[in-house]
C-alpha cells in the first residue's frame, strides 16, 4: 500500500501542477502521466521504508497521518525533474529530518513496532566458583 495516493497528491498540490510535473511528451497531452507518477510514488515509498525498517514492522498496516504528509513532500520533489522553488525544497528538507527523527525513536507513529530480539532464555545466569566461605564452614566466627 503506497503512503499517498494520486487522489490525495491532487488534493494538496491541484491537478494542474500534477500534469505539469509528469506531463514530459515532446507534444503535452494535458493529462498526468501515470509511469511517471508511479515512479515517484515508488521511490518515496522506498525512501520512507529506508527509515521505517529499523524500528517498525513493513509494510505498515495503516499509514498515519504523517507518514502521508511526509509521502507527499517526498513525492512532489521527486517529481520535479530541475529545481524546484524554495517551499517545496524546505518541504522536503523538513520532511527528511522529520523521518530521521522517526528512524531515532525521537518521532513515534502510533503503529506496530518491531519486537526486541530475543535471546532465548529470560533471566540472568552467574557462573562463578564454590564459595570458601559459606555459612556452615564460618559457624562459629559469625
Amino acid at each position: 500500500m503506497p503512503y499517498c495516493t494520486q487522489a490525495q497528491l491532487e488534493d494538496r498540490f491541484g491537478l494542474g501542477r500534477l500534469v505539469a510535473l509528469t506531463d514530459r511528451n515532446a507534444i503535452p497531452l494535458g493529462v498526468i502521466d501515470q509511469d511517471v507518477l508511479a515512479r515517484a510514488l515508488a521511490d518515496t515509498d522506498a525512501v520512507i521504508d529506508g527509515y521505517l525498517a529499523g524500528r517498525y514492522a513493513l509494510p505498515l498496516a495503516s499509514t498515519p497521518a504523517l507518514v502521508a504528509d511526509i509521502a507527499q513532500s517526498i513525492a512532489l520533489w521527486k517529481l520535479h525533474a530541475t529545481e524546484p522553488e524554495a517551499k517545496v525544497k524546505a518541504d522536503y528538507e523538513a520532511a527528511m529530518r522529520t523521518l530521521r527523527e522517526i528512524a531515532q525513536g525521537v518521532v513515534q507513529l502510533s503503529v506496530a513496532g518491531i519486537e526486541p530480539a530475543a535471546s532465548g532464555d529470560s533471566g540472568v545466569q552467574i557462573t562463578d566458583r564454590d564459595r570458601e566461605f559459606t555459612a556452615d564452614n564460618m559457624r562459629g566466627f559469625i
